[in-house]
C-alpha cells in the first residue's frame, strides 16, 4: 500500500492496483468526482509529489495539464507515496451509496422528448442524498445515470428529469413502457456537485437541457433557508435547443432569481434571448471575487463556460459542475 496526502494534511493508504479516487471512497474519504470514467474532469487534481500509473485513458485531461502535474484521480493510480494539492469533501461523510429497489409512483409527460419519473424507495431506508447529486437506475439490465431533481422531500419521494434520446436503449422504456408501480433498481446517491456551505454573494447556475435537474435541486435546498437565500444574488441561465424544452419555473420558490432562457436552436415563434448560456453569463458581467459558478450539460457547455469564467479571473476552485456524459 501507498500513501496519499492530501493539502489538509490527512492521509489514507492506496492500492496499487486501484485508481486514487475509490482507493479514497474506500477509506472514508470524498473526493472530487462525477463520471468515474475520465471523461467529464471533475476529479482533476494537482500532484506535487509521487508517481502514479494510469489506468485507464484520461479523456478529460489535456497536454497541458498532463504537463503541469494535474492527473485524474478516478483514471490513475499510486506507485509511491503521493501528495495532492486537493482537501476532502466532508459534507459527504454518511451519504455512502447503496443499492436499494424503488417503485414507480408517477411518470408525467413535461415535453414531447421530456417526462418527469416520481421514484418511492422502501420507508424503512430512505436514501440520503445532498441536492445536486445523482443516481444510477437499473432497468432491464441497463445503467444509467440521472440527476436527482429534487431536494430532500418530507415523503421521501425522488423525482427525476428525463430526455429522450434517438436509439437510447432506456428512452423506449420511459417513453412507452414505464408506469406506476413498476419496480426498479436504483444506487446512489454519487457526485460532487452540491452547494457550498461557504459561497460569494452571487450564485451563477448554467444549465443546458435537463442539466436545469440538478439546479432545481440547488434552488429547493435554498428556499428552504430563506435568510441564507437572501444574502446571495441568484440567476439562472437555462439553455434549449427547442422551445418547448422549457418546462420548469422557479416561481413557485418564492425565491428573489433571475431566470435567463436562452435558445440554440432554430424556432421563428421565439421571442425570448438566442445563444449559449455561458455566453450570455459572460456578457451580464460578473465580479470574479465575489462569484461562484454552479453549471450542469453537455460536456462543451462547461469546458466553453469553465475557460470563460476562469479567463476572467475566476477562481477555478469556484466552478463547480456535473457533466452529462453519454452512454450510448
Amino acid at each position: 500500500m501507498n500513501i496519499i496526502t492530501l493539502n489538509t494534511g490527512r492521509t489514507f493508504p492506496a492500492d496499487p492496483a486501484v485508481s486514487i479516487l475509490d482507493s479514497a471512497r474506500s477509506q472514508g474519504f470524498h473526493l472530487e468526482y462525477s463520471c468515474r470514467t475520465g471523461r467529464c474532469g471533475i476529479c482533476k487534481a494537482p500532484v506535487l509529489a509521487g508517481e502514479t500509473r494510469p489506468l485507464r485513458h484520461e479523456e478529460s485531461l489535456s497536454a497541458a495539464e498532463a504537463e503541469r502535474g494535474l492527473i485524474l484521480t478516478c483514471c490513475r493510480a499510486a506507485v509511491s507515496d503521493v501528495t495532492l494539492d486537493i482537501e476532502p469533501l466532508d459534507r459527504l461523510v454518511g451519504f455512502e451509496a447503496k443499492t436499494m429497489p424503488s417503485r414507480i409512483v408517477s411518470v408525467d409527460r413535461l415535453a414531447p422528448d421530456i417526462v418527469k419519473v416520481v421514484l418511492k424507495t422502501p420507508p424503512a431506508s430512505p436514501m440520503r442524498f445532498l441536492p445536486g447529486q445523482y443516481v444510477d437506475v437499473i432497468v432491464e439490465d441497463v445503467r444509467r445515470s440521472y440527476s436527482l431533481a429534487n431536494a430532500l422531500r418530507a415523503d421521501g419521494l425522488l423525482e427525476l428529469v428525463i430526455k429522450r434520446y434517438p436509439g437510447g436503449r432506456l428512452s423506449a422504456y420511459w417513453f412507452e413502457r414505464a408506469k406506476p408501480n413498476d419496480l426498479i433498481r436504483i444506487e446512489g446517491p454519487f457526485g460532487t456537485f452540491f452547494l457550498r456551505e461557504e459561497a460569494p454573494i452571487n450564485i451563477v447556475f448554467l444549465a443546458t437541457g435537463t442539466g436545469i435537474a440538478p439546479v432545481k435541486a440547488l434552488l429547493e435546498e435554498l428556499a428552504t433557508d430563506p435568510e441564507r437565500a437572501a444574502r446571495h444574488r441568484l440567476n439562472v441561465f437555462w439553455g434549449n435547443r427547442a422551445a418547448e424544452s422549457f418546462c420548469w419555473d422557479p416561481v413557485y420558490l418564492g425565491l428573489d432569481v433571475c431566470l435567463h432562457r436562452l435558445l440554440s436552436g432554430e424556432d421563428a415563434n421565439w421571442g425570448g434571448k438566442r445563444g449559449y448560456v455561458q455566453d450570455a453569463a459572460i456578457r451580464q458581467g460578473f465580479d470574479p471575487g465575489d462569484t461562484v459558478v454552479y453549471a450542469c450539460g453537455s460536456e462543451a457547455m462547461i469546458a466553453s463556460a469553465y475557460d470563460a469564467f476562469t479567463g476572467r479571473g475566476l477562481p477555478a476552485k469556484r466552478f463547480f459542475s456535473d457533466a452529462f456524459v453519454s452512454s450510448n
